[in-house]
């Protein structure tokens, strides 16, 4: 069901098919680690539901269940945490690259986006939450909510220093960038008009991109500002507009909902701003369009894209076995030239 490598080692997991290793009694879900230079079995774990997930970096291997993940520390699989979760069957979430900032993100089980759902119960506000969860799984403790989307998480990821959160909703039309553990929002792309799935969101290696598939035919790639397009919220708001504004916003419903998030002030300006003004105020200066794009052959096709480290390239692997290479053309964007194709 599901393969998965590390560079050193060569670490392969295989999950059988859920009806394999099925007793009378229960059915038991059993996740094989293998080395493959070894040509041997690590381990095998067991599960009494299904595994949707299996994730690792350099010193973690999380398995995601529909409503916990389970945490390994992959120098002897040692289980370090079990962690609860809202139900999440299409298993939304994101381990860091990094070994460092070591951080996983998952579907919080309570919304502090939504006031209808805070009024539910714990059950019923889990389903309809658009915030993540960040845990670190260094320390084995949760750094914090991040409110994310007022819909439904649809797909997340995490770049390769482990500082930047990529979300997207059911809705797909709109894709918010924050720093992590902060939880700070840095930038905010618009996707599209029109509501879509979103299969793939990566970025590249310097964390300057960040490409997106759906079910339409259109895969987007957005251009995170340097820190120099970030200043530029401050020619927008001088510094007494933007006290005037603070001191608004403490009362009211922003100011709720700042004491809710706790939502502290950033290092610049579009992450201190941008956290606690008004949505339709801090779209003003955010980026909103794609900086480049291409168009696979057909739409409702399920994808993953990739960002190369080395070249201005994407690549697009697609569920009808197809793999494309685009060239980007990173002064002027537009659309990307095909430069090649297989089928796989």
């Amino acid at each position: 069901m599901l393969v998965n490598c590390r560079e050193r080692d060569h670490v392969h997991f295989k999950a059988p098919a859920d009806n394999q290793y099925q007793g009378e009694k229960e059915k038991i879900s059993p996740l094989q680690i293998y080395l493959i230079l070894r040509q041997s079995t690590v381990c095998e774990l067991t599960y009494h539901t299904p595994i949707l997930a299996v994730k690792m970096n350099r010193r973690r291997i999380i398995v995601v269940l529909e409503e916990q993940i389970y945490v390994y520390d992959i120098s002897n699989m040692k289980l370090l945490q079990i962690i609860q979760t809202c139900p999440n069957p299409t298993a939304v979430c994101a381990l860091s690259p990094s070994s460092d900032n070591c951080f996983v993100g998952y579907p919080s089980r309570s919304s502090l986006s939504s006031p209808l759902a805070a009024n539910q119960s714990t059950s019923q506000s889990a389903a309809t939450s658009g915030d993540v969860e960040i845990f670190d799984s260094s320390s084995l403790r949760l750094a914090n909510i991040v409110q994310a989307h007022k819909s439904p998480l649809s797909h997340i990821t995490i770049n390769s220093d482990g500082n930047l959160l990529a979300t997207a909703s059911e809705k797909g039309t709109v894709i918010r960038v924050f720093s992590i553990p902060e939880g700070h929002k840095l930038f905010q792309f618009r996707r599209g008009s029109y509501p879509a799935k979103i299969y793939s969101m990566s970025f590249n290696l310097v964390s300057s991109l960040l490409c997106v598939s759906s079910d339409s035919e259109t895969v987007h790639i957005f251009k995170l500002a340097t820190g120099d397009q970030k200043q530029d919220a401050e020619d927008v708001f001088p510094e007494q507009d933007r006290e005037a504004m603070e001191k608004r916003a403490r009362s009211g419903s922003v100011g709720q909902m700042l004491r809710r998030s706790s939502l502290h002030i950033g290092r610049n300006i579009a992450g201190s701003v941008g956290s606690y003004l008004p949505e339709m105020i801090t779209e003003m200066w955010e980026p909103s369009r794609n900086f480049a794009s291409l168009k696979l052959p057909s739409s409702g096709v399920r994808s993953l894209v990739a960002l190369s480290s080395s070249t201005p390239q994407v690549m697009v692997l697609t569920s009808e076995g197809y793999f494309y290479q685009y060239n980007i053309d990173l002064e002027n964007g537009g659309e990307c030239v095909l430069v090649k194709q297989n089928r796989l």
